[in-house]
Protein backbone atom coordinates (compact mmCIF):
# COMPACT_ATOMS: atom_id res chain seq x y z
CA UNK A 1 0.00 0.00 0.00
CA UNK A 2 1.91 2.69 -1.09
CA UNK A 3 1.12 5.80 0.23
CA UNK A 4 3.83 8.67 -0.24
CA UNK A 5 7.12 8.22 -1.48
CA UNK A 6 10.23 7.75 0.29
CA UNK A 7 11.71 11.09 2.23
CA UNK A 8 14.30 13.50 0.56
CA UNK A 9 17.51 13.28 1.29
CA UNK A 10 18.79 15.12 4.46
CA UNK A 11 20.18 18.15 2.93
CA UNK A 12 17.18 18.92 0.56
CA UNK A 13 14.82 19.61 4.12
CA UNK A 14 17.25 21.69 5.40
CA UNK A 15 19.25 23.07 2.42
CA UNK A 16 16.21 25.62 1.05
CA UNK A 17 14.73 26.65 4.83
CA UNK A 18 14.09 30.07 5.43
CA UNK A 19 15.12 32.27 8.35
CA UNK A 20 12.82 31.59 11.29
CA UNK A 21 12.14 28.05 9.93
CA UNK A 22 12.46 26.43 13.54
CA UNK A 23 8.80 28.20 14.50
CA UNK A 24 7.20 27.37 11.27
CA UNK A 25 8.49 23.60 11.64
CA UNK A 26 7.09 23.55 15.54
CA UNK A 27 3.82 24.62 13.78
CA UNK A 28 3.79 22.35 11.32
CA UNK A 29 4.03 19.53 13.77
CA UNK A 30 0.80 21.10 15.57
CA UNK A 31 -1.00 20.86 12.37
CA UNK A 32 0.38 17.15 11.40
CA UNK A 33 -0.57 16.34 15.10
CA UNK A 34 -4.14 18.35 14.78
CA UNK A 35 -4.85 17.03 11.79
CA UNK A 36 -7.26 13.46 12.30
CA UNK A 37 -6.92 14.07 15.96
CA UNK A 38 -9.36 12.19 17.54
CA UNK A 39 -8.95 9.20 14.19
CA UNK A 40 -5.49 8.98 15.62
CA UNK A 41 -6.59 8.79 19.11
CA UNK A 42 -9.51 6.32 19.00
CA UNK A 43 -7.59 4.23 16.52
CA UNK A 44 -4.31 4.08 18.71
CA UNK A 45 -6.30 3.03 21.93
CA UNK A 46 -8.07 0.51 20.19
CA UNK A 47 -5.27 -0.69 18.60
CA UNK A 48 -3.25 -0.83 22.68
CA UNK A 49 -6.09 -2.38 23.93
CA UNK A 50 -6.91 -5.25 21.76
CA UNK A 51 -2.94 -5.85 21.74
CA UNK A 52 -2.66 -6.38 25.18
CA UNK A 53 -5.63 -8.65 25.14
CA UNK A 54 -3.90 -11.28 23.02
CA UNK A 55 -0.97 -10.31 24.79
CA UNK A 56 -1.90 -11.20 27.96
CA UNK A 57 -3.98 -14.10 27.16
CA UNK A 58 -0.90 -16.14 25.81
CA UNK A 59 1.07 -14.66 28.91
CA UNK A 60 -1.48 -16.10 31.22
CA UNK A 61 -1.97 -19.74 29.24
CA UNK A 62 0.81 -20.58 26.71
CA UNK A 63 0.62 -23.21 25.11
CA UNK A 64 3.11 -25.18 26.27
CA UNK A 65 5.70 -25.13 29.13
CA UNK A 66 7.98 -21.59 28.47
CA UNK A 67 11.57 -22.37 27.58
CA UNK A 68 13.91 -20.19 30.37
CA UNK A 69 16.13 -18.15 28.16
CA UNK A 70 19.76 -18.12 29.13
CA UNK A 71 21.77 -15.24 30.44
CA UNK A 72 25.01 -13.85 28.90
CA UNK A 73 27.42 -11.77 30.05
CA UNK A 74 25.72 -8.73 29.24
CA UNK A 75 22.96 -9.55 31.25
CA UNK A 76 25.63 -10.01 33.93
CA UNK A 77 27.37 -6.51 33.24
CA UNK A 78 24.15 -4.35 32.63
CA UNK A 79 23.13 -4.11 36.99
CA UNK A 80 19.38 -3.67 38.36
CA UNK A 81 17.97 -0.64 38.25
CA UNK A 82 15.10 0.77 39.95
CA UNK A 83 14.69 3.94 38.24
CA UNK A 84 14.84 2.20 34.76
CA UNK A 85 11.36 1.25 35.72
CA UNK A 86 10.50 4.85 34.03
CA UNK A 87 12.62 4.66 30.66
CA UNK A 88 10.70 1.02 30.13
CA UNK A 89 7.10 2.28 30.72
CA UNK A 90 7.59 5.43 28.56
CA UNK A 91 7.60 2.91 25.41
CA UNK A 92 3.49 3.10 25.11
CA UNK A 93 3.49 7.04 24.79
CA UNK A 94 6.93 6.65 22.40
CA UNK A 95 5.04 4.37 20.25
CA UNK A 96 2.31 6.72 19.88
CA UNK A 97 4.47 9.62 18.34
CA UNK A 98 4.77 8.48 15.10
CA UNK A 99 1.11 7.48 14.10
CA UNK A 100 0.02 11.57 15.68
CA UNK A 101 2.57 12.69 12.80
CA UNK A 102 0.92 11.41 9.99
CA UNK A 103 -1.28 13.22 7.86
CA UNK A 104 -3.67 11.60 6.05
CA UNK A 105 -6.04 8.60 7.04
CA UNK A 106 -4.28 6.02 4.09
CA UNK A 107 -1.24 6.70 6.09
CA UNK A 108 -2.48 5.61 9.30
CA UNK A 109 -4.13 2.64 8.05
CA UNK A 110 -1.10 1.33 6.23
CA UNK A 111 1.01 2.14 8.89
CA UNK A 112 -1.19 0.58 11.57
CA UNK A 113 -1.13 -2.49 9.26
CA UNK A 114 2.43 -3.10 9.25
CA UNK A 115 2.57 -2.54 13.14
CA UNK A 116 0.10 -4.49 13.52
CA UNK A 117 1.80 -7.34 11.43
CA UNK A 118 4.99 -7.18 13.40
CA UNK A 119 2.87 -7.53 16.42
CA UNK A 120 0.84 -10.69 15.25
CA UNK A 121 3.84 -12.27 14.27
CA UNK A 122 5.63 -11.52 17.59
CA UNK A 123 2.56 -13.10 19.26
CA UNK A 124 2.47 -16.03 17.16
CA UNK A 125 6.46 -16.57 17.97
CA UNK A 126 4.67 -16.35 22.12
CA UNK A 127 2.18 -19.00 20.92
CA UNK A 128 4.39 -22.03 18.73
CA UNK A 129 7.98 -20.85 21.46
CA UNK A 130 7.10 -19.40 24.81
CA UNK A 131 10.03 -18.27 26.38
CA UNK A 132 10.38 -16.70 29.96
CA UNK A 133 13.52 -14.73 31.90
CA UNK A 134 15.05 -16.21 34.30
CA UNK A 135 14.00 -15.45 37.60
CA UNK A 136 16.85 -13.23 39.43
CA UNK A 137 16.62 -12.39 43.36
CA UNK A 138 16.25 -8.68 43.31
CA UNK A 139 15.43 -6.47 46.50
CA UNK A 140 12.33 -4.43 45.50
CA UNK A 141 10.63 -3.90 48.84
CA UNK A 142 9.08 -0.66 49.03
CA UNK A 143 8.91 -0.06 45.04
CA UNK A 144 5.44 -0.16 44.41
CA UNK A 145 5.84 0.00 40.55
CA UNK A 146 7.99 -3.10 40.31
CA UNK A 147 5.56 -5.21 42.17
CA UNK A 148 2.83 -3.92 40.02
CA UNK A 149 4.92 -4.65 36.84
CA UNK A 150 5.89 -7.66 38.18
CA UNK A 151 2.40 -8.71 38.81
CA UNK A 152 0.47 -7.39 35.45
CA UNK A 153 3.81 -8.09 33.11
CA UNK A 154 5.49 -11.00 34.28
CA UNK A 155 8.57 -12.05 33.11
CA UNK A 156 7.06 -14.25 30.03
CA UNK A 157 6.66 -13.83 26.23
CA UNK A 158 10.20 -13.06 26.40
CA UNK A 159 11.85 -13.72 22.90
CA UNK A 160 11.34 -11.85 21.07
CA UNK A 161 11.26 -8.09 22.92
CA UNK A 162 8.26 -6.55 21.52
CA UNK A 163 8.76 -3.95 24.06
CA UNK A 164 12.80 -3.36 21.71
CA UNK A 165 10.39 -4.39 18.33
CA UNK A 166 8.18 -1.80 18.55
CA UNK A 167 10.42 0.61 20.00
CA UNK A 168 12.90 -0.18 16.95
CA UNK A 169 10.12 0.23 14.63
CA UNK A 170 9.25 4.04 16.60
CA UNK A 171 12.38 5.10 16.52
CA UNK A 172 13.28 4.68 12.53
CA UNK A 173 9.79 6.16 11.60
CA UNK A 174 9.92 8.90 13.95
CA UNK A 175 13.57 9.82 12.58
CA UNK A 176 12.51 9.60 9.51
CA UNK A 177 9.04 12.28 10.34
CA UNK A 178 11.87 14.82 12.40
CA UNK A 179 13.41 14.57 9.33
CA UNK A 180 10.63 14.93 6.72
CA UNK A 181 9.25 18.33 9.08
CA UNK A 182 13.11 19.92 8.69
CA UNK A 183 13.34 19.88 12.73
CA UNK A 184 16.36 20.72 14.31
CA UNK A 185 18.91 17.64 14.72
CA UNK A 186 18.91 17.41 18.35
CA UNK A 187 15.56 16.03 18.18
CA UNK A 188 16.79 13.16 16.27
CA UNK A 189 19.27 12.85 18.45
CA UNK A 190 16.91 12.89 21.71
CA UNK A 191 14.85 10.36 19.97
CA UNK A 192 17.87 7.58 19.74
CA UNK A 193 18.64 8.40 23.63
CA UNK A 194 15.08 7.71 24.09
CA UNK A 195 14.89 4.30 22.12
CA UNK A 196 18.33 3.58 23.89
CA UNK A 197 16.98 4.31 27.02
CA UNK A 198 13.92 2.04 26.08
CA UNK A 199 16.49 -0.92 24.85
CA UNK A 200 18.34 -0.98 28.12
CA UNK A 201 15.70 -0.72 30.13
CA UNK A 202 14.57 -3.84 29.28
CA UNK A 203 16.69 -5.56 30.90
CA UNK A 204 17.82 -3.15 33.60
CA UNK A 205 14.34 -3.80 35.07
CA UNK A 206 14.87 -7.70 34.27
CA UNK A 207 11.96 -7.78 32.10
CA UNK A 208 14.07 -9.53 29.06
CA UNK A 209 17.44 -10.68 28.27
CA UNK A 210 20.07 -9.67 25.42
CA UNK A 211 18.63 -12.40 23.50
CA UNK A 212 15.60 -11.06 23.62
CA UNK A 213 16.61 -8.01 22.70
CA UNK A 214 18.67 -8.88 19.17
CA UNK A 215 15.43 -11.14 18.62
CA UNK A 216 13.24 -8.04 18.93
CA UNK A 217 15.58 -6.03 16.76
CA UNK A 218 15.77 -8.36 14.67
CA UNK A 219 11.68 -8.61 14.28
CA UNK A 220 11.74 -4.83 13.53
CA UNK A 221 14.03 -5.06 11.00
CA UNK A 222 11.99 -7.67 8.83
CA UNK A 223 9.04 -4.94 9.24
CA UNK A 224 10.03 -1.51 9.56
CA UNK A 225 12.34 -0.99 6.17
CA UNK A 226 9.32 -2.25 3.88
CA UNK A 227 6.73 -0.01 5.61
CA UNK A 228 8.52 2.97 4.78
CA UNK A 229 9.59 1.70 1.10
CA UNK A 230 5.64 1.10 0.89
CA UNK A 231 3.63 3.59 3.48
CA UNK A 232 6.73 6.25 2.77
CA UNK A 233 6.74 8.87 5.24
CA UNK A 234 5.63 12.42 4.61
CA UNK A 235 7.68 14.43 2.26
CA UNK A 236 8.68 18.07 3.50
CA UNK A 237 6.54 19.50 0.45
CA UNK A 238 3.36 17.69 1.82
CA UNK A 239 3.79 19.72 5.17
CA UNK A 240 5.15 22.98 4.70
CA UNK A 241 2.41 24.03 2.19
CA UNK A 242 -0.17 23.43 4.43
CA UNK A 243 1.36 25.13 7.13
CA UNK A 244 2.07 28.14 5.02
CA UNK A 245 -1.20 28.47 4.07
CA UNK A 246 -2.19 28.61 7.85
CA UNK A 247 0.19 30.95 8.59
CA UNK A 248 0.33 32.87 5.36
CA UNK A 249 4.00 32.57 5.50
CA UNK A 250 4.57 30.03 3.00
CA UNK A 251 2.90 30.41 -0.35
Amino acid sequence: MTDRPLLPAARDATATAPAGAGLLALRRVGVCIGTLFWIKAVGTTAFMGLFFIAYFHLLRHPTQAPIVMPLTAIDRWIPFHPWALWPYISLWFYVALPPSLLTSFRSLLSYGSWVGALCIAGLVCFYFWPTAVPRQPLSTEGMAGFDLLRGVDAAGNACPSLHVAAATFSAWWLHRLLHALALPAWLRAANAAWYALIVWSTIATRQHVWWDVLAGVALALLFTPASLRWVGAPRRDDMMPAQGKRAGEEQ
